[in-house]
């Protein structure tokens, strides 16, 4: 039991039972899932994704040239504006879902740019990008010696968001289809986001 909370206290509160269960088979400890939900149940645990409505933010890009993963899962920097997660969510409203863009840095763990919108189209992920790149660098700096990771979303493979990242002196990253695991810094910090901004929407 203890370990199951501190991983879950490592990963922001935010891991739910099927992340939980694959994160400590991943460091080593065997274990069902079941046992995990059981456990979980005991301990009062729950994951920040909340509500019965799904919706899908990752739909990969039918390309043959993709970015290689250059950061194979190790999200640390040795200083500032050397590795930038991004990724994608939704959040649910009184008046619908709003889809929201975020940048991270994984030096400080910090968003350093972000959108929201009411679609999936490019312009959400570019337009978080060019706050983040306004953000830390100003009008006229280049990015040199940065990392861009994401996940193989069409959004961040798109010609223009490439285009715009190769401009300023960036290096594309993406991680593998279908694994969280490759982006983990990013979904942990967007987990967090999510279940902040939902009890900041409840209590209102």
């Amino acid at each position: 039991m203890a370990q199951i909370v501190a991983v879950w206290n490592d990963n922001f509160e935010v891991y739910g039972v099927r992340t939980m269960w694959k994160e400590l088979n991943r460091r080593g400890t065997c274990v069902a899932r079941c046992t995990v939900a059981r456990l979980m149940k005991c301990l009062g645990l729950t994951g920040a994704v909340r509500g019965d409505h799904k919706r899908r933010t990752t739909i990969a890009e039918a390309v043959t040239d993709r970015p290689a993963d250059l950061v194979r899962r190790d999200f640390t920097a040795p200083a500032p504006n050397r590795l930038w997660v991004a990724d994608l969510t939704y959040i649910p409203t009184a008046s619908g879902f709003v889809y929201a863009a975020l940048v991270i840095d994984a030096f400080s763990r910090m968003i350093v740019g972000w959108r929201l919108a009411d679609q999936l189209r490019t312009d959400l992920a570019l337009d978080a990008l060019e706050m983040a790149i306004w953000h830390r660098f100003g009008d006229g700096r280049r990015l040199e010696g940065l990392v861009h990771h994401s996940d193989r979303g069409g959004q961040y493979l798109s010609i223009r968001y490439t285009e715009r990242l190769a401009g300023a002196g960036a290096v594309c990253s993406a991680g593998s289809r279908g694994d969280s695991y490759d982006n983990a810094l990013a979904e942990s910090t967007i987990g967090l986001y999510k279940n902040v901004f939902e009890k900041g929407y409840s209590a209102g």
